[in-house]
């Protein structure tokens, strides 16, 4: 416990002071987090049987987030960059001599790069996200820090609300064959946490917070998706951590797994709706 809080005390300012200057130093930053984060993603399929080429599959993910970070400039060639990388990993996995193995090493490096690649969204979320109106009460953020900052809250909150009531009141578990510690009280709390908090970042940005309605529980419920899919590769893998790059909280994909699914999910929401 003592590890986790000093971890937390250096992580969540340093996290909040990238915000805070925004722009490329937050692309840069989603970047290195990505590397860490593809770099025990590829350990994990690893150990879970399953081969990988983590150089070629560490740039394709990059090739993502560079999209996601300077989509004026490439203007659609981030596609044609996603698709030369799976091309490459292709030719890479030619030089298998068993074809299985070779289709193997293929699906495990693509399927390894495209998902930790979606913490591009989280740039890509500052990118499109709608202006905030001059009279809002959060908008000296301005749109990029603003709605990041939703993105990251909602998480946080469905988090500590699930961890909170399930403590408490948790009883009825689920998904138990992937994480025995996930309770219903715990998915319900944490959905409640997450629609408040959504509601009130939503009304600081000057957006109805009606809204929160639907897109609390849509984060909210994609945070926890995302939890469940790395403790599926975990458990795979026969690993109870991603790594052990931060004392008391495991490795970085540890740290990013609920972003990987709710950070697409805001972004869809945002732009079908709000944008």
């Amino acid at each position: 416990m003592r590890d986790r809080a000093l971890s937390a005390a250096v992580l969540v300012p340093a996290l909040l002071l990238v915000l805070a200057v925004g722009g490329a130093v937050l692309a840069v930053a989603v970047a290195a987090v990505t590397i860490l984060a593809a770099r025990e993603a590829f350990t994990l399929l690893r150990e879970a049987g399953y081969p990988t080429l983590p150089l070629l599959g560490t740039v394709l993910a990059l090739s993502v987030i560079l999209d996601a970070a300077f989509p004026s400039v490439l203007e659609g060639s981030g596609l044609l960059l996603i698709s030369v990388g799976i091309v490459l990993v292709a030719v890479a996995s030619f030089a298998n001599p068993n074809p299985r193995d070779g289709l193997t090493l293929w699906m495990a490096t693509t399927f390894g790069a495209l998902y930790v690649s979606l913490l591009g969204f989280v740039v890509r979320l500052g990118h499109a996200a709608p202006v905030v109106p001059a009279g809002a009460p959060l908008a000296s953020l301005g749109a990029e820090r603003g709605w990041i900052l939703l993105l990251l809250l909602a998480v946080w909150s469905y988090d500590t609300g699930a961890f909170l009531v399930g403590r408490q009141f948790g009883r009825e578990r689920f998904l138990t064959h992937i994480s025995p510690s996930k309770t219903y009280a715990g998915l319900v709390g944490g959905v409640v946490a997450a629609t408040a908090v959504v509601a009130a970042l939503l009304w600081g940005l000057g957006q109805s917070p009606l809204h929160a309605v639907l897109l609390g529980p849509l984060a909210g419920l994609a945070a926890q998706g995302g939890d469940l899919a790395e403790s599926m590769l975990k458990r795979a893998a026969k690993a109870k951590d991603s790594g052990t790059l931060i004392p008391g909280h495991g490795g970085m994909l540890d740290r990013v797994d609920s972003f990987l699914f709710a950070a697409p999910i805001v972004t869809l929401y945002v732009v079908a709706f709000l944008a």
